[in-house]
């Protein structure tokens, strides 16, 4: 008989998970061409305009031990300044004030972005070198989340990759129709009151700290 395994599913999994490229590669065909050839090292006047159309970019940075995070910055259409055809700069709105993403950026100089296009199937993955700035005269001009930031995620870009529209599309992100009812899930103020462990909170406290939150969300 079998002895069942400690630990998490994870763990189990872990012990005759893929262990190197080549068995990885022995379970998929290879790529078509047209899926190297479409990875540039520069943004073409198309990606430029995806990026003035999107108003969400996912975050992916790593700290120096190889902690993994991905964070989400919103605005309007266009908030992300194209510099030139090899730079970008994310402005930092107030969030949280943790700072993992920054943290994780100045430890490693590395940053990962998928620009999404709320309606659309089209998503851009931008990844390269990156570095916190907080220069004067790069904070004026980026002023679309209502004021100069405190700083912003500047990105040197070594890979543009535009992906084809099938996860959207498999998801049925923008399709009302699909959605799930609203009593389908935990609010915002439930997740974030079992998160934080706390008996002497209610979800009326939640709900009000996240209402004053937004209001004024870009300070």
């Amino acid at each position: 008989m079998t002895t069942p395994l400690a630990g998490s599913a994870f763990d189990s999994l872990l012990l005759d998970a893929v262990s190197d490229q080549d068995a990885l590669r022995r379970v998929y065909e290879l790529p078509k061409d047209t899926a190297l050839r479409k990875q540039t090292t520069e943004l073409t006047e198309q990606t430029r305009q995806v990026i003035a159309c999107s108003s969400l970019v996912l975050v992916a940075s790593t700290d120096a031990d190889g902690n993994c995070d991905v964070s989400p910055r919103g605005g309007p259409a266009g908030f992300v300044a194209v510099l030139d055809a090899r730079t970008v700069a994310i402005p930092d709105a107030t969030g949280n004030k943790r700072l993992d993403t920054l943290q994780n950026v100045i430890a490693t100089g590395r940053a990962g972005l998928l620009f999404i296009i709320p309606g659309r199937t089209t998503t851009l993955r931008v990844n390269g070198r990156a570095c916190v700035s907080t220069r004067p005269e790069l904070l004026s001009q980026l002023t679309a989340v209502g004021k100069p930031p405190a700083s912003a995620l500047v990105l040197g870009i070594e890979e543009v990759y535009p992906h084809c529209p099938k996860s959207l599309l498999r998801s049925g992100a923008w399709k009302p129709e699909q959605w799930l009812p609203a009593d389908a899930q935990p609010t915002s103020a439930e997740v974030t009151l079992a998160q934080l462990r706390m008996p002497e909170l209610t979800i009326a406290d939640i709900e009000q700290a996240e209402a004053d939150s937004l209001k004024y969300r870009y300070e």
